[in-house]
């Protein structure tokens, strides 16, 4: 339990985080530009929600013993990974839902104004694929199914990392 509760301290594990997220990141541009894999607005949400754990790893690697960085971090991992686990659920439900009308994919993604990132980098945020279809399966899963999979890891890692760092210090203060 140690191990895990000092995983906040570790350049390591910050740096995994980013180098994972990375390579998922990756990953995602082979799918669109390799294989012809349009994404939709669903899948370029779930990218910007991996983008978010690379930005919580090198936060978390640049500083992990200054408490404000290491915090910043971690509020990064928890808000990326569990919201990135909500939208590829939500698309998982989008695939299989027989009710035509129970939800509709946008266009456009909804980014803040103040940052148009689909405007900024149309190669990477714009949506050109629908979210309905199911264009590409492993092990008889689909793409968000699978990035359900892969978002719940990152979700329930960082639960665990922050219950036992809690537990932890608890038991160092008594």
């Amino acid at each position: 339990m140690n191990w895990m509760a000092n995983l906040p301290y570790s350049r390591k594990a910050w740096g995994l985080l980013a180098l994972s997220a990375f390579i998922f990141e990756a990953v995602a541009l082979f799918f669109q530009y390799n294989m012809g894999l349009e994404p939709c607005i669903m899948c370029i949400y779930q990218r910007t929600a991996m983008l978010g754990l690379l930005f919580a790893g090198v936060i978390g690697f640049a500083g992990p013993n200054n408490l404000l960085v290491r915090s910043t971090g971690l509020i990064c991992w928890g808000i990326a990974s569990i919201w990135g686990w909500l939208i590829a659920r939500e698309h998982t439900y989008m695939q299989i839902t027989t009710d035509p009308f129970a939800f509709t994919c946008d266009i456009v993604p909804n980014f803040p104004a103040f940052l148009p990132l689909h405007e900024w980098l149309p190669a990477f945020f714009a949506a050109t694929g629908d979210c309905g279809n199911i264009d590409w399966e492993f092990l008889t899963l689909s793409m968000p199914n699978w990035m359900e999979v892969i978002f719940a890891f990152y979700s329930l890692s960082f639960i665990g990392v922050m219950v036992c760092h809690l537990v932890s210090h608890k038991g160092q203060k008594s």
